[in-house]
């Protein structure tokens, strides 16, 4: 197994947990925690998806990743403004 294909697993757990953290309670969607493991999960599957690409899943992944920065970005402006 290659690190390219370590990454892409660890991806896949980082959503899959974060996603059930949220689903089940544990972690609200919104929050910085959630959005972080998304945007980590979906980055490290991309990174695998440059050793062995695949278009949809790429689309998938790069969207994925683009929302949790738009949400942590957002995040950090409403707490900037808060000040």
């Amino acid at each position: 197994m290659s690190p390219y294909d370590i990454a892409g697993l660890v991806g896949v757990a980082l959503i899959l947990a974060g996603y059930a953290a949220a689903t089940m309670g544990g972690l609200h969607p919104k929050s910085a925690p959630s959005l972080l493991i998304n945007f980590l999960g979906a980055s490290l599957i991309l990174l695998s998806l440059t050793r062995k690409f695949n278009l949809s899943a790429a689309i998938v992944e790069a969207a994925w990743a683009l929302i949790a920065l738009i949400g942590l970005i957002r995040l950090a402006l409403s707490r900037l403004r808060a000040r």
